[in-house]
């Protein structure tokens, strides 16, 4: 297996597996794992995981090899998919992949950074002073480069595209006429970990951010790149100044959403939907298309599409509004 942003220590035998988690594993498929993956983009020979009630849907048509669950899930899972039954089904598959990711845990910075003067994409960019890009960056045609700015190793930026001054951008992939403005901090690790009293235990992130056509991202925002999944940004949405997207969130396409709105990790935005300033938004939650969600509001469980909210917890426009006359 190869991987753009981090180092790959695999495969991982089921043996292996089983000293790592220390659990006994019934040895009746493929012996090797190739990769983990969430329940939807996991294929044969891979391994996945399965920890809430919540995914039962996805887990049913898995395509993994192996799962991570627990006694009470086990059930759920299509006969193609072996279950590794374990307790605490996180910390689990946060071990194994930190064994085939070694380097997903932490987020130091690109140590073999140059000043992109010295490098052929100067040629092909409009550049502001002091740029510093890592190894096998690609910049498409046509793009605006602020001062300050430092593109890591092996990120992709489309064609038009304009980076602000001050912007750090690693573990990602922009697609064409994307603007991001000043003081961004895009793809660095998510805000998972498992807290313990001696010492707080970090979730590798191996997933990155995905930037699609045609989005502008406000001055300070911060997009955490996915930690077993992509963190994805939709075609023409906007996000405005210290915006807050975390790990594995999904938003749709024509989005708009407005400053210091936070997105906790994991959750799904559909498309055509408005967010007003310094909303909150629970993680694991579905959104559907075409929600508006007033200012101020606290999302805290799912909203299907074509409804309007607002109020803590979050409701029915009409609704609130009749119980706050």
């Amino acid at each position: 297996m190869s991987h753009p942003f981090f180092s790959y220590h695999g495969p991982l035998s089921i043996s292996e597996i089983s000293k790592i988690l220390k659990v006994k594993i019934d040895i009746t498929k493929n012996s090797q794992i190739l990769d983990v993956k969430d329940l939807l983009n996991a294929e044969q020979n891979y391994l996945t995981f399965l920890h809430s009630n919540k995914y039962l849907d996805i887990a049913k048509s898995t395509k993994a090899s192996y799962c991570v669950t627990t006694a009470k899930l086990k059930d759920n899972l299509p006969k193609t998919c072996e279950p590794i039954v374990v307790e605490n089904v996180l910390l689990a598959i946060s071990m194994i992949t930190q064994k085939l990711y070694p380097n997903s845990v932490e987020d130091e910075f690109d140590r073999k950074v140059e000043n992109i003067e010295k490098t052929n994409l100067k040629d092909k960019t409009e550049c502001g002073e002091n740029i510093l890009v890592g190894e096998n960056v690609s910049i498409g045609s046509n793009c605006l480069i602020g001062h300050n700015s430092i593109i890591e190793k092996n990120v992709k930026i489309g064609n038009n595209c304009k980076i602000g001054s001050n912007t750090i951008i690693r573990n990602t992939l922009i697609k064409d006429n994307v603007t991001i403005l000043d003081n961004c901090v895009i793809g660095k690790k998510g805000f998972g970990f498992f807290p313990n009293r001696s010492k707080n235990i970090r979730y590798p992130h191996i997933g990155i951010v995905i930037i699609n056509e045609n989005c502008e991202i406000g001055s300070g925002a911060t997009i955490d790149r996915g930690s077993m999944s992509n963190t994805e940004i939709g075609k023409n949405t906007f996000l405005d100044n210290q915006v807050h997207i975390a790990h594995n969130v999904k938003i749709g396409e024509n989005t708009i959403i407005a400053g210091q709105v936070g997105i906790a990790g994991s959750s799904i935005i559909g498309n055509n939907v408005r967010i007003g300033g310094q909303a909150g938004i629970s993680g694991h939650l579905k959104i559907g298309d075409n929600v508006d969600i007033a200012g101020g509001s606290g999302v805290i469980k799912d909203i299907s599409s074509n409804n309007k909210v607002m109020g803590y917890p979050a409701k029915n426009i009409r609704e609130f509004l009749k119980e706050n006359r």
